[in-house]
């Protein structure tokens, strides 16, 4: 008699052991995880990039940096969250400017260079910040990316060990009887894959947009101190 075996995903993943489903929990939650923040991250640098072009448009057409200045720091641009990263960083330099010039004409003795030098800082300090927001989860990305492979292939391991195992009480071991055991056993790998795949090429290209946008921020430091500094003088 012919017995036909339910080899199906949903039947090899219930029939599974214990540990080879936990395991296959595990990395669908991680895969559901990395999914989320890979669409957040997403959304999040189109916006940063859009925001950083839509401000260098601005900055650089030639209006008044005190107008620029109080328009990016009003309180509806504040509370509806229109600032972008890069106005940010151009309102902390400015404002540190702005401190430091006020404290010059009180003070002849107030050192032109310290003022331009508190600017700076600010400016940096700012772009410390914002790179920090703009690079969050991408360690979690990175980890599920480098683990999640090693995980799925220990429940295949553990599904195969158990597959021998069941050889052993049986009187003539044909493919058949050990088949399902693997098959179970390497759908865990498969899920590792899957949950790894999407979230090393999400790294890759994430952190590649991240570095071009940090290179636009810090040339924009630099232009924004040379500019300062001819006022300043």
């Amino acid at each position: 008699m012919t017995v036909i075996q339910d080899l199906s995903f949903l039947s090899l993943i219930t029939n599974a052991s214990v540990i080879v489903q936990l395991i296959m929990a595990l990395l669908l939650a991680v895969s559901l995880m990395s999914w989320s923040y890979i669409f957040r991250k997403s959304f999040a640098i189109r916006a940063a990039r859009a925001q950083t072009e839509e401000f260098e448009r601005t900055f650089w057409s030639g209006g008044n940096l005190n107008t620029l200045y109080q328009d990016a720091t009003s309180s509806r641009r504040q509370s509806n969250g229109a600032t972008g990263a890069l106005e940010r960083i151009f309102t902390a330099g400015m404002s540190e400017y702005l401190k430091g010039q006020a404290s010059y004409t009180k003070k002849d003795s107030a050192d032109a260079n310290a003022m331009l030098d508190g600017a700076r800082r600010a400016m940096r300090a700012a772009y410390q910040r914002e790179m920090d927001a703009l690079e969050s989860h991408l360690a979690f990305l990175a980890s599920v990316g480098s683990v999640s492979p090693y995980v799925g292939l220990f429940g295949t391991v553990w599904g195969i060990m158990n597959a021998f195992r069941g050889l052993a009480n049986v009187q003539q071991a044909t493919l058949s009887a050990v088949a399902p055991g693997i098959a179970e056993a390497l759908i865990a790998t498969a899920i590792g894959l899957f949950a790894a795949i999407p979230a090393v090429v999400a790294y890759n290209r994430y952190t590649h947009d991240i570095d071009r946008l940090a290179i636009r921020f810090e040339s924009f430091v630099e232009e924004f101190s040379n500019i300062l500094q001819r006022q300043a003088h």
